[in-house]
């Protein structure tokens, strides 16, 4: 079946010259994939540095081209098309540095010594790549998100192959990409099938099931996360699954702060909540609100922002569909008002979506509904009279990539939200709004479920590599057996722990 194109501005319907990949080519790929891996393992970290850059500088060249093909695929425009590209050039030259730092491994050295436990051999250790990674990339960000994205970069940075199974809803934006990934690999001389592109729902289900991959990476909602999640773990020999699903995000506005800001929080949330439409795994959807004059003006404010905004085409019809059913869930809440409530959506269009509950009647057993991501640009508003009632609510919501604290200075709530909210969250945030990620050594983009399937990981910065490796211990081996980086020599340069102590 011919894989097919689709503007969600126009509608127009555009096949593409490649058909759906069959279950027995995925495997053919896995395989070639499985070949690669072993090649890239056995690679220098200096080898492996220069392919990521080799692969940043081929998607520049084709920037002009890769931003025009996503543009008609995502309707997100070009500035935002721009800026995603920089970053995602930038997540691989990220990466790069990070190979090149070396401390990734985690090399250890304990020589052979007395103990009070008794004579210890001489152990060595360090992290090894896990083969080939599965990468399911997500709808909203073609670039940063897809196939050249963060799961591809540190994957690759790992060590390991890459089989990208391209999101449907931009599949020649999926085919460009790739093209500059594998000239990039190429022109360094990389094996054939370090990095792979496969098309279809079924080829999708065949690389999780596939016995030459070891691990798998997805972006993506959590009905197709959980579904994926447990094929992975029922194979025959179950696999680390890494899923960044959906939150909906909760920030909080104390009572101090809506005193103090409310007008600007309540613009800067409406911004917040229908950046890119609303099709961020960041957005806010949940906003605490205090009861009384001051969280009104704050909730006025919030609604006029909105009504000045005009509708928003979403990445498909199949997205659009899901947000009209996730708002006409929260409508049929009984005690939801709404605030901002346009008409149905048409197509691909869609405009903002406001609701606002009290904190018991959140959580309410009726209510479940509002506490689940609603993805696109709608928000809740829970208006709470307590501190009492405000952690009741919270603990209510579901747990989530990120938790917002809005205080005044020197309000004596913010400890105790920042602790609540480092709890229940990846990422803590002060006085500011959670849409968007940076790359960088200290991000963490994950959280407990139903944010992800794996708390302790993450999706975006340099820890992120960490999901595609594993410690292995060389006991009693002798030097010439030993990786390089385990060798008493060191020739890779790359600072280990040696009897407990960092050294070169």
């Amino acid at each position: 079946m011919a894989v097919l194109s689709v503007n969600p501005s126009t509608g127009e319907i555009r096949p593409l010259d490649v058909e759906e990949t069959t279950p027995a080519q995925v495997d053919e790929v896995c395989a070639l994939a499985a070949r690669a891996a072993a090649d890239l393992a056995a690679r220098p970290l200096t080898w492996r540095s220069e392919m990521l850059r080799s692969m940043a500088s081929e998607l520049e060249t084709d920037g002009p081209q890769l931003v025009t093909v996503a543009d008609q695929e995502t309707a997100l425009g070009r500035p935002r098309l721009e800026g995603e590209l920089r970053r995602t050039c930038f997540q691989l030259r990220f990466f790069a540095d990070v190979v090149a730092d070396g401390m990734f491994l985690a090399a250890s050295i304990d020589h052979a010594q007395d103990s009070p436990m008794g004579p210890l051999p001489d152990l060595r250790r360090v992290k090894t790549p896990l083969g080939v990674v599965g990468v399911f990339g997500s709808s909203n960000f073609p670039f940063a998100f897809s196939v050249p994205g963060g799961d591809t970069a540190s994957a690759l940075a790992a060590g390991c192959s890459v089989v990208v199974k391209a999101h449907p809803a931009h599949p020649a934006t999926s085919a460009a990409t790739f093209a500059a990934l594998a000239r990039g690999a190429d022109l360094c001389g990389a094996p054939a099938g370090t990095v792979n592109l496969i098309f279809g729902l079924a080829a999708g289900t065949a690389l999780v099931e596939s016995p030459h991959v070891g691990a798998v990476g997805f972006t993506g909602s959590v009905s197709a996360g959980r579904a994926l999640w447990q094929l992975a773990n029922a194979r025959p020999n179950p696999i680390p699954f890494y899923g960044e699903l959906g939150a909906a995000n909760p920030l909080v506005v104390t009572v101090g702060a809506a005193r103090q800001r409310a007008e600007e929080i309540g613009k800067g949330f409406a911004g917040s909540m229908t950046l890119g439409a609303g099709q961020f795994c960041t957005k806010p959807g949940l906003l605490f609100v205090p009861t009384g004059g001051d969280g009104d003006s704050l909730v006025h404010a919030l609604v006029g922002a909105l009504g000045g905004l005009g509708g928003f085409t979403m990445l498909s019809e199949g997205i659009a569909e899901h947000f009209w059913s996730g708002v006409e869930s929260i409508r049929s809440v009984s005690s939801v008002r709404p605030l901002v409530d346009g008409t149905p959506n048409d197509g691909t269009g869609a405009s903002a979506r406001l609701f606002e509950v009290g904190a018991d009647d959140f959580v309410a057993g009726e209510a479940t509904a509002l506490r689940e991501e609603c993805f696109g640009p709608a928000a809740l508003v829970v208006r709470y009279a307590t501190n009492d009632e405000l952690l009741r609510a919270i603990l209510c919501a579901e747990k989530s990539l990120t938790f917002s604290v809005f205080a005044a200075t020197d309000d004596p709530d913010a400890a105790w939200l920042v602790e609540l909210g480092a709890s229940r969250s990846g990422r803590v945030i002060a006085d500011g709004y959670p849409t968007g990620v940076g790359v960088s050594w200290s991000m963490q983009h994950g959280g407990p479920w139903p944010a992800t399937t794996a708390s302790g990981s993450t999706s975006v910065g340099a820890a992120s590599i960490e999901r595609w490796l594993r410690p292995v211990t060389y006991q009693s081996m002798p030097d010439e057996l030993l990786p390089d980086i385990l060798r008493e020599a060191n020739p890779t340069g790359v600072p280990r722990r040696v009897d407990g102590a960092f050294s070169l």
